[in-house]
């Protein structure tokens, strides 16, 4: 906490979970992750993340600049189906491991 800060802290991200990768049934497409915001239901809720950051937190077994923790960077790219779902383009493709871990979603670029 920052001195003589007082209340609650402000999250500066909405809460995700890592699906898995986009597939058909017999093929699996690893540049392609699905991730379900929390709170978004709907298709329509979903076009508001559209283009925004998110972010994939893990920590690694050696330190790297200091830090045991890592960030893989990603982006909203589309809706996928009607349940609020979406599909991220990350920079490298997420590891298997990652499937049902949580992932920061930001509420930046703003397209408004």
């Amino acid at each position: 906490m920052v001195k003589g800060r007082t209340g609650q802290r402000v999250r500066l991200y909405v809460r995700g979970t890592i699906l898995g990768y986009k597939r058909s049934k017999s093929n699996q497409y690893e540049t392609a992750s699905l991730v379900q915001i929390e709170g978004v239901n709907t298709r329509e809720d979903v076009a508001w993340y559209g283009g925004k950051r998110m972010a994939y937190v893990y920590k690694a077994k050696t330190k790297s600049n200091g830090t045991h923790y890592r960030c893989i960077w990603g982006k909203v790219s589309r809706p996928h189906g009607n349940t609020g779902v979406v599909r991220a383009k990350f920079t490298s493709n997420l590891p298997a491991e990652a499937m049902g871990k949580k992932v920061r979603i930001f509420m930046y670029p703003s397209s408004i």
